[in-house]
């Protein structure tokens, strides 16, 4: 006979998690296998860390001003979300322009690895690093932002028999969809963090030779990704013949099956001039500061892609009440403190591999647990989120990551010495990494669902992708202020890994890690001092109205 928790276990499953899965209709599989390559693209990441340290000579404080740059093309997805609900009949062909950008940007690797001595030739190997891993988010951006536009298109507006559906039907769909979306990203990491555990078996005991040949064999691996997202193109062009031959053989006529398949002309909004414009603007401002050998330019393509947004957000919002507006400004402005907060960088990741002896099976190990409990988080919180404030659910995560900075400080200062000595060798360093991962794993992907939630249930109908792409827009720019904030923090604590001279094998630069301590301190204190700044000046802003 089932206890009282059983039920209550039962009941909770089938509310959170086997009534998402009833909900599952095969329209939404084409938008899902896009998101899916999104979270497919993390195959490479490990490789990349590795080939950084192992081969290329790049800074901390280089590898975070490069990271600034590699999120900035998410600021595009302005015009381009706006170009998607302009351009709706023609959207699906972004897919393919995505996936060439990310397939080139896996070729450059895959030459670097295989034939370095070529490439470096026309080249230096850095640069062919940066080009590389520039090409690839502007390829996840164009997919991602047509991927938002088909998850409208994939929630059905009427029956098998042509009538129209219910709103409430639909926005529940909408709802779903959305949530799969972010189950389907999530479930990408896992696949990949879980082949790179395989991948990577026994890494460590090999010679440069064999880790180089692994390192080659999942870049040409990841040639998968784009080919996952041309697939979901194709599913959808089936699915939409099967429709109109279905629709056709019950008598309808051409006209009728346009209009129960094509987005309703209620729903196509008008050229925004201040839109595109604002976002070629943005494009060009960013790429005349980037080739200049202006100090600081970073920062400067910063400030002004920031008023470029915001000018656009106000512009955007001119429409809706002053509540709404109030809201929508109060919960991006928390979101973008919170996103806005520092890394120790890339420093911490060498110090791991380099002092505690942490490697590629390992990271991949850790990524895995990272994805599988992030899914599980997000099924857990989800009433959380929806029961309760942003301002008290950005408070709650602020407070537990903050604290949960505290195992890398101790393991920084030694304490994984001490329990590995008093627990026969079980609490080593590695198990407290994989505790303090696996609590901190659901928290930082949870900040962004009440906003997308208030986007998909609040936006015009006629501008969801251009919402979603512009306030996307708006929180990556605060990702981006992180990497800077990161940069000046390296700048501050220099952190640096032995660095030998790949022709003499001599130490270049020698490895010093002795001010990451301090770092991680001034981390956990902004992370927790912005995100509660913030929280405290929209309650009496923003938010003051709200009940």
């Amino acid at each position: 006979m089932n206890t009282k928790p059983n039920r209550q276990w039962q009941n909770w499953l089938d509310r959170n998690v086997y009534d998402l899965a009833r909900q599952m209709r095969l329209s939404y599989v084409p938008p899902l296998m896009v998101y899916l390559a999104a979270g497919v693209s993390g195959l490479t990441g490990i490789v990349g860390t590795f080939f950084v340290k192992d081969y290329l000579g790049l800074s901390a404080e280089f590898l975070a001003m490069l990271g600034f740059w590699i999120m900035l093309p998410w600021a595009l997805k302005m015009p381009v979300g706006h170009l998607v609900d302009l351009l709706w009949r023609h959207k699906t062909k972004l897919i393919y322009l995505g996936a060439a950008l990310i397939a080139a940007s896996l070729l450059i690797m895959i030459n670097l690895l295989a034939d370095r001595d070529y490439m470096t030739q026309i080249l230096p190997a850095e640069t062919w690093f940066v080009l590389s891993v520039l090409l690839a988010p502007i390829g996840y951006v164009v997919q991602d932002t047509v991927a938002d536009a088909m998850t409208v298109e994939a929630v059905p507006r009427f029956d098998e028999q042509g009538n129209p559906l219910p709103e409430a039907h639909i926005k529940l769909a909408h709802t779903t969809m959305q949530t799969l979306g972010r189950v389907a990203i999530i479930g990408g990491t896992m696949l990949v963090a879980a082949a790179n555990v395989i991948l990577f078996d026994d890494v460590h005991l090999m010679s440069e030779t064999e880790k180089a040949a692994v390192y080659l064999s999942v870049y040409r691996w990841a040639l998968v990704i784009p080919l996952i997202s041309i697939a979901g193109v194709l599913l959808s062009a089936y699915l939409r013949s099967q429709q109109e031959w279905r629709l056709a053989g019950q008598g309808y006529e051409r006209e009728d099956i346009n209009r129960l398949l094509a987005r309703p002309e209620d729903e196509l909004p008008e050229i925004n001039w201040w839109i595109l414009g604002g976002g070629l603007g943005f494009v060009l401002f960013a790429v005349l500061m980037g080739l200049s050998d202006i100090p600081n330019s970073d920062a400067i393509v910063f400030i002004g892609s920031l008023a470029i947004v915001m000018f656009l957000i106000w512009r955007l919002t001119l429409d809706l009440e002053p509540i709404q507006r109030n809201q929508l400004y109060g919960i991006a402005f928390v979101i973008f403190a919170f996103r806005a907060v520092p890394t120790t960088g890339a420093g911490e990741t060498w110090w791991m591999i380099d002092v505690l002896a942490f490697d590629q099976q390992f990271l991949a190990q850790l990524s895995l647990v990272t994805s599988g409990l992030t899914l599980f988080g997000m099924f857990l919180f989800r009433r959380f989120m929806a029961e309760r404030p942003i301002t008290h659910v950005i408070a709650v995560l602020t407070i537990a990551l903050s604290a949960l900075y505290l195992p890398n400080i101790a393991l920084f200062y030694g304490f994984h010495e001490w329990t590995q000595a008093h627990t026969g060798g079980v609490v080593d360093a590695r198990f407290i990494a994989l505790i303090d991962t696996a609590l901190e794993s659901p928290l930082g992907q949870i900040a962004m669902i009440p906003m997308l939630a208030w986007i998909a249930n609040s936006a015009p109908p006629r501008l969801k992708a251009t919402y979603f792409a512009v306030m996307a827009a708006f929180v990556n720019l605060a990702l981006s202020l992180s990497q800077l904030l990161t940069k000046a923090l390296n700048q501050v604590f220099v952190i640096s890994r032995e660095i030998k001279d790949p022709t003499t094998g001599l130490i270049v630069t020698a490895a010093d890690y002795s001010q990451l301590g301090s770092l991680f301190f001034i981390v956990m204190f902004l992370g927790l001092a912005m995100p509660l700044s913030a929280i405290f000046i929209a309650r009496r802003t923003f938010l003051k109205d709200r009940s």
